[in-house]
């Protein structure tokens, strides 16, 4: 049977005729034998095939198969969709890739960071990382890995399988150009401004030094452990960079000012704390408290703290902002309910008994249960318990202990611990969700035959970034282009570094000696040298304005992405191609 399918792309290729999508993989031989496996061909080909041989094909071919993820696509599109409903089966396909968009958008923005701020602030680090914000806020802050997550997480998922490491590469390049070109031009149309120009010759030098890293890598077709290891190790230089300018940046700072007035003797941060705390040793709301306090029920404690809607915002909002609320909500109930959020800067740190104490039994079981799309939560101990089982019982426990052992209106000592259960179980929430927008992107390759160089660099990588350049043009609306500039170039050093460095050094972790990288043919040139050339030409433009960025220089950023997203499509569909030699 599978030689029926076989055949017809063997005489394709061997007339000429055949492109990528019909090439032919011819699968290893057993050991010791000189029987060759099922041959494999490009699961791209599975449409030229007649529709009743669709489905065997998807099946038994081992290009088709997917690894990890909790719905196989691609069996449900050419097997449990009939042929004629193909077009509304694809809708439906990229309706939940946009859905799945929105979940790590709610996830990141909602249940990640705020935990990353909690741990931060717990581990006495949030002064440190609020030094570091004027330089690049997005870049080099713990809170860099939140705002980072969704490309950082859909590259080590992309990574794990090298099928599709070609859609990591294309999503981070591609968000590099998207995030350099267009989310910077539209803040210098929004509102024109002088550049910070040291962090901005900083940022783009390092991210240039990065893009030649994975081009050199590219070219040499792997990345070896100590290639992996360069990657991490230039974001850990980078780091370090931005803390000594900055601190080097501040102390300048001080001693002008202390030139600057020279009767004014300068204060230390322990005389400045102790004037601060007899200023405000009165508490004027101790005047305005009420004299009698109501407490909530547990169980209405519960119900508002499982309500993310406010009435009041509600009432206040716009059409378009109720529908997008509405979308939201499955998404924002389910993590409430299965990620703790400490809250910092709340006088009760949004401790909720009822709820925390239910989401110790919840949240375990989701992390068993996501791992490795909840391959270990089967296993079994001793053959009698399986460990999700296990889980249940550990955690009623210590939510029973809990429960009876605090109170509704004070947290207890131990609360920050739930920052960290609600770090790893938000994380483990978002790599579910990449794990299944690659999944999708990868079966939408299959039915309209592009590369996932092409699906990386658009659909991925405009789905990643959208969220990002929605905040940097607020920021620039409401007054401080210069920060939303700065988190173009800064932000940008966290994906790429971390992505391809700890993608690849999990999968060498793994037991591989190195990880292949099988360049798309010629479009994955043409994104690296388009990101190199804007890099170039912002490199040599921007001090050329003297830092002053205009409404112009945005506008040419933006027709230099138009013009490399036509030139990146006539490639994928092979209208520019390189003539065979």
């Amino acid at each position: 049977m599978a030689s029926r399918w076989l055949d017809p792309l063997v005489m394709k290729a061997a007339s000429g005729t055949g492109d990528l999508s019909t090439s032919v993989h011819i699968g290893s031989q057993f050991p010791g034998s000189g029987v060759n496996q099922t041959p494999m061909a490009d699961c791209r080909a599975v449409c030229t095939l007649n529709v009743s041989e669709r489905c065997g094909f998807i099946r038994t071919n081992p290009d088709c198969r997917t690894e990890g993820g909790y719905l196989d696509y691609l069996e449900g599109l050419f097997c449990h969709f009939p042929p004629g409903l193909l077009p509304l089966a694809v809708t439906l396909h990229v309706l939940w890739l946009l859905y799945l968009f929105l979940i790590l958008g709610v996830t990141a923005a909602k249940f990640f960071c705020p935990n990353l701020s909690a741990i931060s602030t717990t581990l006495k680090l949030s002064h440190n990382v609020a030094s570091l914000l004027d330089a690049a806020p997005h870049g080099v802050t713990f809170l860099a890995f939140g705002n980072g997550a969704p490309d950082v997480f859909s590259a080590l998922v992309a990574f794990a399988d090298p099928r599709t490491a070609s859609l990591a590469i294309g999503a981070l390049f591609g968000a590099g150009v998207l995030v350099t070109t267009v989310v910077a031009g539209g803040i210098t149309i929004l509102r024109p401004f002088t550049a910070a120009s040291r962090p901005f010759l900083r940022d783009i030098t390092f991210y240039m030094a990065a893009v030649f890293l994975t081009f050199t890598a590219l070219y040499h077709g792997r990345v070896t452990l100590l290639w992996a290891l360069g990657y991490l190790g230039l974001y850990v230089f980078y780091v370090l960079t931005v803390i000594l300018c900055t601190w080097i940046y501040q102390r300048q700072r001080r001693r002008s000012l202390v030139y600057s007035m020279p009767g004014t003797p300068e204060l230390s941060d322990s005389e400045d704390d102790r004037v601060s705390s007899n200023t405000n040793s009165y508490d004027y709301g101790e005047e305005y408290r009420p004299l009698f306090t109501y407490q909530n029920s547990t169980a209405q404690v519960l119900a508002e703290a499982l309500s993310p809607l406010d009435s009041q915002k509600w009432r206040n909002q716009s059409v378009s902002w109720r529908l997008l609320k509405v979308l939201k909500l499955p998404v924002e109930v389910l993590l409430l309910l299965t990620v703790p959020v400490v809250d910092p800067d709340r006088d009760d740190r949004n401790w909720k008994r009822p709820l925390n104490c239910l989401q110790l039994v919840i949240s375990p079981l989701v992390l068993v249960l996501t791992l490795q799309s909840g391959a270990y939560a089967v296993y079994e101990i001793g053959g009698l318990v399986p460990i999700w089982a296990v889980v249940v019982i550990v955690g009623t426990g210590l939510a029973t202990v809990t429960f009876f052992a605090t109170s509704n209106s004070e947290p207890p000592r131990l609360h920050w611990l739930f920052a960290f259960l609600g770090f790893l179980t938000s994380a483990l929430w978002i790599n579910a969700a990449a794990t299944e927008v690659v999944n999708v992107l990868r079966s939408l390759g299959v039915v309209f035959r592009l590369s996932n160089t092409v699906l990386g660099l658009t659909l991925l990588a405009w789905g990643n970034s959208i969220g990002d350049a929605f905040s940097d043009f607020t920021l620039a609306r409401q007054g401080y282009p210069r920060m939303a500039f700065s988190a173009c170039f800064g932000g940008i050093n966290f994906n790429i570094l971390v992505g391809v460095g700890l993608g690849c050094l999990l999968q060498i972790a793994r037991g591989h000696t190195e990880v292949k990288l099988e360049p798309d043919g010629l479009l994955v040139w043409v994104l690296a040298g388009a990101l190199g050339l804007s890099l170039v030409l912002s490199l040599l433009s921007v001090p050329l304005q003297c830092f002053q960025l205009s409404k112009g220089y945005g506008c040419c950023l933006l027709l230099f992405y138009s013009s490399f997203l036509v030139v990146a499509l006539l490639t994928e569909f092979g209208v520019i191609h390189l003539k065979a030699v």
